[in-house]
């Protein structure tokens, strides 16, 4: 599967002021460009966040270019 065709399905719930990332499921993007999604789960607000696939290596590098002054913008930032 080509990674950038996978994507992250999420719902933002908000508590005591902050926000919390709850991966929900997965989406795919088809090849005449229309989406299928896979859920884990329902999010009760109905409200759903669909983010590019970043691999964890991929993702914790990034983390580590941002904590030493990098401008990579996280989903969880």
């Amino acid at each position: 599967m080509d990674a950038s065709k996978m994507k992250i399905v999420y719902v933002i719930s908000e508590r005591g002021g902050r926000k919390f990332w709850n991966r929900i499921g997965v989406a795919f993007i088809n090849s005449d460009g229309s989406m299928n999604v896979k859920l884990e789960a329902i999010p009760v607000s109905g409200e759903m966040q669909v983010r590019d696939y970043v691999p964890r290596e991929d993702a914790q590098s990034a983390a580590s270019n941002r904590a030493n002054g990098g401008d990579y913008l996280s989903p969880l930032s």
